[in-house]
This record gives C-alpha cells, sequence and structure tokens, in this order.
C-alpha cells in the first residue's frame, strides 16, 4: 500500500510530500484510509522543534478514518467501519504506571505523529487497542477536534474537579470545545483571549461563556479553577491570582514557556498548579460518550493535505475560530 503523506525532515522546515510504502497490517494493528486529521497545537510544538522525537515523521494524532485491513488480532473494528486514532499509540503495558492505572504517564509510550508515523496522511497504520470509536452525529470533519482538542480538554476538565467556576485561558480548538461540555455540566466558563481580541471574546460569548475578556483582565469573581491551554508560562501566575483558596490552576499543554518567579502569596490558601500529560483509554470512552450525549458543536476550517503548512500557519497565528482540519 501507497500512501501519499505530509512529512516533517527537519524542525523549522516545512513540510514535504512524500510516497511512503505502508507493510499490511499485523498483530493488533489496522490499516487506516484517512479521511479527516485535526491540525493540533502539539503538532506546531513538533514542527517547531520545541518537542523532540523520531525523524523523519509524518505529524497529526487528530485523525478520523476507515479500516481497510487489520491484523489477525485485530477484533474490535469492522473492515470499513469508521475509527478514531488519538495521541496515545501505545504503551508497554508492564511498567509501574501500566499497572497501576496511570497508562497515560508510561514510561515506554508510543505516540501517534511523534514516535510513530500520524494522520498528515491519506493512510496510517494504527494499533486498533488504542483506537476510538465515533459517535455517529459527527461527520469526519467534525469529529476530527475531539480527538485531541476534545480528548485533552476533558482529561484538564476532570484534573480542574467539580468546581462552578471555570477560567480557560487560551479560547482554541480544546477551549471551544470544552466550554460546550462545561456549560453542559451547569458550569460557568470565563473565557481569556488575546488581549484586544474581540473577535476571540465574541466566539466564546457565543458559546454560552459567561464572561470573556483579555488574559491580563480579572474575572468578576474568583474562580474554582483555571485551565490554561495557551503555551505561556507567564500565564500561571495570572491564573493563580485569580483562583480562590483552594483553587486549582491545570497546565494542559505538552509545553509551555518558563514560568516566572511569583510571590508564595499566590500559592498559599491551598492552591494547587497541575500538568496533564496526554491520557487514557478510560478518558478517551469517557469523553467519545459525552460527545454522543453533550449539544457540541466544532468549530472547523478545512485545509486539503498538501495545505498542511498553510493550516499550522494559521493555527499559529490564531486567526482561526476553532480547528483546522487537513482533509486528504
Amino acid at each position: 500500500m501507497m500512501a501519499r503523506a505530509m512529512q516533517l525532515d527537519l524542525p523549522g522546515e516545512p513540510l514535504r510530500e512524500v510516497s511512503l510504502e505502508l507493510p499490511d497490517p499485523t498483530g493488533a494493528d489496522v490499516l487506516i484510509e484517512v479521511t479527516a486529521c485535526g491540525v493540533c497545537r502539539t503538532d506546531l510544538h513538533i514542527v517547531d522543534g520545541d518537542i523532540h522525537g523520531r525523524l523523519p515523521i509524518v505529524p497529526g494524532h487528530e485523525i478520523v478514518g476507515r479500516v481497510v485491513a487489520r491484523g489477525s488480532e485485530a477484533k474490535e473494528f469492522a473492515i470499513g467501519g469508521r475509527v478514531g486514532v488519538p495521541w496515545l499509540g501505545g504503551t508497554d503495558g508492564s511498567c509501574f504506571y501500566c499497572t497501576h492505572g496511570m497508562e497515560n504517564l508510561c514510561d515506554r509510550p508510543t505516540f501517534t505523529g511523534f514516535t510513530r508515523n500520524g494522520g498528515y496522511a491519506t493512510h496510517v497504520i494504527a494499533d486498533s487497542r488504542f483506537c476510538l470509536p465515533v459517535p455517529d452525529r459527527y461527520g469526519d470533519v467534525e469529529a476530527a477536534p475531539l480527538l485531541c482538542a476534545g480528548l485533552i480538554g476533558y482529561r484538564a476538565l476532570k484534573l480542574a474537579g467539580e468546581g462552578e467556576r471555570i477560567g480557560f485561558y487560551g479560547f482554541g480548538a480544546a477551549a471551544h470545545i470544552l466550554a460546550q461540555v462545561a456549560a453542559w455540566q451547569g458550569r460557568r466558563v470565563f473565557a481569556f483571549t488575546r488581549d484586544g481580541d474581540t473577535a476571540g471574546q465574541q466566539f466564546a460569548n457565543s458559546l454560552g461563556c459567561a464572561w470573556a475578556g483579555g488574559s491580563s483582565e480579572a474575572p468578576p469573581e474568583d474562580l474554582d479553577a483555571a485551565i490554561i491551554f495557551a503555551p505561556v508560562g507567564a500565564l500561571v501566575p495570572v491564573a493563580l491570582s485569580n483562583v480562590r483558596k483552594g483553587g486549582r490552576v491545570v497546565c494542559a499543554g505538552i509545553h509551555m514557556s518558563d514560568i516566572p518567579s511569583f510571590p508564595y502569596a499566590l500559592l498559599w490558601g491551598e492552591r494547587s498548579i497541575l500538568s496533564v500529560a496526554n491520557l487514557t483509554r478510560g478518558d478517551g470512552r469517557e469523553f467519545m460518550q459525552i460527545a454522543a450525549d453533550a449539544p457540541i458543536k466544532t468549530h472547523t476550517t478545512p485545509f486539503p493535505l498538501s495545505e498542511a503548512d498553510e493550516a499550522l500557519a494559521c493555527f499559529r497565528s490564531g486567526v482561526l475560530d476553532g480547528a483546522a482540519v487537513l482533509v486528504p
């Protein structure tokens, strides 16, 4: 099987269109014809060299497609069935974390689009044990952002606790999905965008946020928790200053600029800071059920596969409402 793909050879360089020969799937692997692949901030960190993995690599880990072949141990997804492929592509199953219910922290993981080729391609091979069913109510392009922006955002929302007043710093692909989930759960969302981004604030309000303003502004009331989606370390002390005693600040990205020093008084009062690392398959199944039940509408801008660099540039500049999605 020959696949057309957009490959990263070196960080900072444009992606290169290549033809790759894919082997027949064996074991639990499935061969998937990609119908849509979302563009994620992690992809930016990979192509910009903020995080380092295997090279060359085909990025992309918000994959929706259909199974066209499968190995002898791949039983869950039928030929022709629709499937989603997330960031966590595999684990060793035997390390301390895997054997203690924390497979997202596996010592020897595989990551889609980072340590194994991902979905910026016409076809991809994935481990079926880590693939997810996609709710029928979404088209392929609509569903793609659920596979990371939704999944990682959902894990961050879980770690933020059950408080009613929650702040989102950075209102992009993940926040626009999670704002709808939080509203569905009966919470009030306070959206923080780049200062002066009135269009982004209007977009947040249109999705049911209780308040929207710039990241340097104080919300009208203290927050129970805040999630930082933007990769900006300077937002950590800002968010701490806006959460109540006992509140939490969750850093939801895989990479963030350095956190500046801040007075201990911001942390005192049993406030806490924590990070999100990857996701478990349990997280994935939980969120996909929520996506099937909740009135979530993903806002997407499709790009042809060959325009992957343009999609990444648009994502980087923040000109898009919602998510960019590549369509082979």
